[in-house]
């Protein structure tokens, strides 16, 4: 997380909603060595717990046969800042984001616990297609379904820390951080540029 405070001020409620609303992010671990491993997941939050899958050759999977330390980081919109932009002087580059840093003990779930989180993480991402009709794995031939179900094991993050980064130019004065959002809005590059601009102009609550 960034060390500055002004930017980690968003409370704990907030970026973990943050988190289940985005549903992805890079999940790290340390290999025996203590050499970082890494991976691309979708996950589910529920209460205390986040929940996703992993593909059984993946090393992470073998580590996570005992609970371990893991960190899971999600990324928001971010976009690159030009220091012309706030109107103002002696000022530098910088890229505003938004990355909210899940932390807890994490290890595999029992198998027969599989189906069901799958069943439940495609029903949470195919209600955002609304109006499509939800896809359920029940379309898919049992004996293919348990093929791929054999591939991957199920597995559990028991939330401990959840920490934000909210870096939208809140250290600026206000006309400055409005004049580089509309600067961003006309010609800036990052990702989800609009929905970075739409921050830096209503922040969001601070604790």
């Amino acid at each position: 997380m960034h060390p500055n405070p002004t930017y980690r001020k968003v409370p704990r409620q907030q970026n973990l909603e943050f988190a289940r609303e985005t549903g992805f992010g890079i999940l790290a671990v340390a290999d025996q060595d203590g050499a970082p491993l890494m991976s691309h997941i979708p996950f589910l939050i529920e209460g205390d717990d986040l929940l996703f899958h992993l593909v059984r050759s993946n090393p992470i999977a073998a580590r996570l046969k005992s609970a371990q330390p893991v960190k899971i980081a999600i990324s928001g919109p971010h976009g690159y800042v030009s220091p012309d932009w706030y109107g103002i002087e002696d000022q530098v580059p910088t890229w505003n984001y938004v990355a909210v840093h899940v932390s807890g003990p994490a290890e595999l779930l029992p198998q027969s616990e599989l189906r069901p989180l799958l069943d439940r993480l495609s029903d949470r991402f195919e209600a955002d297609l609304a109006p499509k009709r939800i896809w359920k794995s029940d379309k898919m031939p049992s004996e293919a379904m348990e093929r791929l179900m054999r591939m991957i094991v199920p597995a559990r993050l028991r939330i401990e820390d959840v920490d934000g980064t909210w870096k939208l130019a809140q250290n600026k004065p206000e006309e400055a951080r409005l004049a580089a959002a509309a600067a961003m809005e006309a010609t800036g590059f990052g990702s989800e540029v609009a929905a970075l601009v739409a921050l830096m102009r209503n922040l969001p609550p601070q604790q």
